[in-house]
C-alpha cells in the first residue's frame, strides 16, 4: 500500500516545525524536518572546514558524508557516521550556513534519496523548503506556511535562551534567508503550484492544525 505524504513549505520561522510535529502527532504518523538534513550538512562542513564553494572539495565531502535518520521513539534523531548530532545543529551560525550551501545543486541531489526513500515506506508530514516542488512532487496534500517577516523574527527571539540576544540581527537573518532560499537558482523556496497557502501571522499553532486537517480530511 503506498505511504500517504503532507508537505509543509515556507520561509524561516512560520512555525514549519511545531505544526508539523503537532500535526504529525494529530494524523498518528511520522514527522521528518528535512532541514535537519541541510544543518547537518552545514554541520559537518563548518566541522571539517570544508572549502564548500569548491566544486571538486565538496563533491568529495559528500560522498564521504554519512547522514541518516534513526528512530527514536515517534520522532526522527539524525546521525552522521554513527554520531547524534540532532542537538549540535540549531545555531545561528549553523542556520546561515544551511542556507547558503543548500542552495549547491550537489548538496540538494545527495540529500535527495535520503528523503524519498523514508517517504516510500511510512506514511509521514515532511517539513521543509521544496517537498512539494522537488522532493514530493506527488504527496497527496501540499501546504506553504507562511507569516510576516516581523511576527517571524519575534518568535525566533522568543524561542533563544541568550539574554543578548537582538530582535534586529534576528529579523536580518531570516531577511538574508529568505532571500538566499527564494532566489537560489536549485530548487527555489516557493508555493508548489497545487500547494494550499495558509497565512499564520494571527493564528495559533492548534488553529494552523485544525485548519490542516480539515483540509487533509477532505482530500
Amino acid at each position: 500500500m503506498r505511504s500517504k505524504i503532507i508537505t509543509i513549505d515556507g520561509p524561516a520561522g512560520a512555525g514549519k516545525t511545531t505544526v508539523s510535529k503537532l500535526l504529525s502527532k494529530k494524523l498518528r504518523c511520522v514527522y521528518v524536518d528535512t532541514g535537519a538534513l541541510y544543518r547537518g550538512v552545514a554541520f559537518e562542513i563548518q566541522r571539517q572546514d570544508i572549502d564548500w564553494e569548491n566544486d571538486m572539495v565538496l563533491e568529495d565531502f559528500l560522498k564521504n558524508l554519512n547522514l541518516n535518520f534513526v528512530m527514536e521513539k515517534d520522532s526522527f534523531i539524525l546521525m552522521s557516521s554513527g554520531r547524534n548530532i540532532t542537538n549540535s545543529i540549531r545555531t545561528p551560525e549553523i542556520s546561515m550556513l544551511a542556507s547558503s550551501s543548500s542552495a549547491r545543486p550537489q548538496v540538494r541531489s545527495a540529500l535527495l534519496d535520503i528523503q524519498r526513500n523514508i517517504g516510500k515506506t511510512k506514511d509521514a508530514v515532511f517539513e521543509g523548503r521544496d517537498m512539494g516542488t522537488v522532493v514530493f512532487p506527488d504527496a497527496a496534500v501540499k501546504f506553504f506556511l507562511f507569516a510576516d517577516l516581523n511576527v517571524r523574527a519575534k518568535r525566533r527571539f522568543d524561542e533563544m535562551p541568550d539574554e543578548t540576544k537582538d530582535i534586529n540581527k534576528v529579523q536580518k537573518e531570516i531577511e538574508i534567508r529568505d532571500h538566499n532560499d527564494s532566489q537560489r537558482e536549485s530548487a527555489p523556496l516557493k508555493p508548489a503550484k497545487d500547494a494550499i497557502e495558509i497565512n499564520a501571522s494571527f493564528l495559533t499553532i492548534e488553529q494552523v492544525v485544525d485548519k490542516m486537517l480539515r483540509i487533509i480530511e477532505k482530500a
